[in-house]
């Protein structure tokens, strides 16, 4: 993610002084195709957040139908991994919240990641300063992240300058997971785009099926060859003044019509680590995974060897179509730690405690506090065989719906009114925005918190018209 070129416009729009929650949104810091960072400050100091943070808005409630299913997808990627996984050199998120402002459309809906502050990206750094002194030093830690995240069974699917953030202390932090992806077993599957530059040659033209492009780890080993040969020559490895250009290169390269040319300027303790992370085939480069690759790269660049990962907890049972589901989702925050060696002290999660298959309200955040849960629509919260009371006079702040896939129902709406009614400034909401919010199958995550619901629908999708008039 760059920084907007000046009077183009920003993914998501969002004036200066504009609050959501605690924070106060403050000086745009970078934009890209579907996300805008704003600088933001802590209007309630003291509380165990920062004082200052990096909101990222994603334009999740505004868009058509199609763009809606599409962001809601890559903001459930970044905000399941950032909720799961609490690394040293992976960039840390300290709660998320969705837009509720019907009186600003633009903004209604819209998904907010609260991260850790950064000083700026790797990217930044090498416009100013091609080649830097503190190139070895900083692959050496960006290594260290994608070893972090390998070793949890992820990939991240999009690893380049601009997705590699620099701290105020000179530290990395790999940044933007909006393509990462969870292995299954050997493979995972990402959206069907990424930054060509920096993609293995059997993935400039995948086989897409509905759930994406299927990709393995060894995709992120050929972005790291690519990126350190970057950040240490100033050069891409492959020749050509364009991206299409370097594209028919790598493309001719790995079918052997063309041998890889490393620059001169390459120091030659790096040569053979990058020529190894651009090995031609999945098959070739499978041997040096980021493990091997981040103790040569500690040797390389004459640093400290980093502790040695712990080992993992056995992963938790969970049902086949969770793992393989990619819903519509506003949110998704996934309640099970898979990599809990690695985590902080970070928040609890209650998630677990609802049942399959319903869908659950929380009166606190993170799947805490009260809970009500139905297997079915309800009109009226508070009255019936299955009441809420407690949503009489205090807020929904955390949802998860844990739905039956067989069901074809995909999303919950929910609405202030009973009846799958709006209710006050709900009424200004054209279409399917009339409904409070929606959440699709298998989402958790965390809600503004400044309502209370009276009903709620299931239907087939949160893009679609809910029947009923909303």
């Amino acid at each position: 993610m760059t920084a907007s070129a000046e009077g183009q416009p920003y993914a998501v729009a969002v004036p200066k002084g504009y609050r959501i929650g605690r924070w106060e949104v403050r000086e745009p810091l970078a934009s890209g195709a579907f996300a805008t960072v704003y600088a933001a400050r802590n209007t309630l100091p003291g509380t165990e957040l920062p004082p200052t943070a990096a909101l990222k808005f994603l334009p999740t409630g505004t868009r058509t139908p199609r763009q809606l299913h599409h962001l809601r997808e890559l903001a459930e990627r970044e905000v399941e991994l950032l909720e799961r996984l609490r690394a040293p050199r992976l960039i840390r998120m300290h709660e998320t919240l969705t837009v509720e402002d019907p009186d600003h459309p633009e903004l209604d809906g819209a998904t907010v990641l609260v991260l850790e502050r950064a000083e700026g990206s790797l990217d930044t750094l090498l416009d100013k300063t091609p080649a830097p002194a503190s190139g070895p030093a900083l692959l050496a830690e960006i290594c260290q992240g994608l070893s972090q995240l390998h070793h949890a069974g992820w990939v991240h699917g999009d690893l380049k300058p601009g997705n590699v953030l620099l701290m105020k202390d000179g530290s990395v932090r790999l940044a933007d997971f909006n393509m990462a992806a969870e292995l299954e077993g050997t493979h995972a599957y990402s959206p069907a785009f990424t930054t060509p530059d920096y993609t293995p040659p059997e993935l400039l033209w995948p086989e897409v099926s509905e759930r994406g492009t299927r990709i393995r780890p060894t995709a992120d080993i050929w972005a790291y060859g690519v990126l350190a040969h970057v950040v240490l020559t100033g050069t891409y490895p492959l020749p050509g003044a364009t991206t299409e250009a370097r594209t028919d290169a790598a493309m001719r390269y790995s079918r052997g019509a063309e041998e890889l040319r490393l620059s001169p300027r390459l120091p030659a303790v790096w040569r053979q680590i990058i020529a190894d992370c651009l090995s031609r085939t999945h098959q070739e480069r499978a041997t040096h995974d980021a493990l091997t690759l981040l103790r040569r790269a500690e040797e390389a660049a004459g640093a400290t060897r980093s502790a040695r990962l712990p080992r993992l907890r056995p992963r938790r049972w969970r049902r086949p179509a969770l793992v393989a589901a990619i819903t519509a989702a506003l949110l998704a925050a996934a309640g099970t730690v898979t990599y809990a060696n690695l985590r902080d002290e970070g928040p609890s999660y209650g998630y677990h405690r609802c049942p399959f298959p319903s869908v659950c309200f929380f009166s606190e955040q993170n799947g805490n506090g009260e809970m009500c849960a139905w297997e079915e629509s309800d009109p009226d919260w508070l009255s019936g065989s299955e009441t809420c009371a407690w949503t009489a006079d205090r807020p929904v702040k955390s949802i998860f719906y844990n739905g039956d896939e067989s069901t074809g129902m995909g999303g919950v709406a929910y609405y202030r009114g009973r009846d799958y009614t709006p209710l006050g400034t709900d009424i200004t909401r054209p279409n399917a925005r009339m409904r409070t919010g929606c959440t699709g199958q298998h989402a958790q995550g965390n809600l503004a918190g400044t309502y209370a619901p009276r009903s709620h629908q299931l239907i087939q999708h949160c893009g679609d018209v809910a029947p009923g008039g909303s």
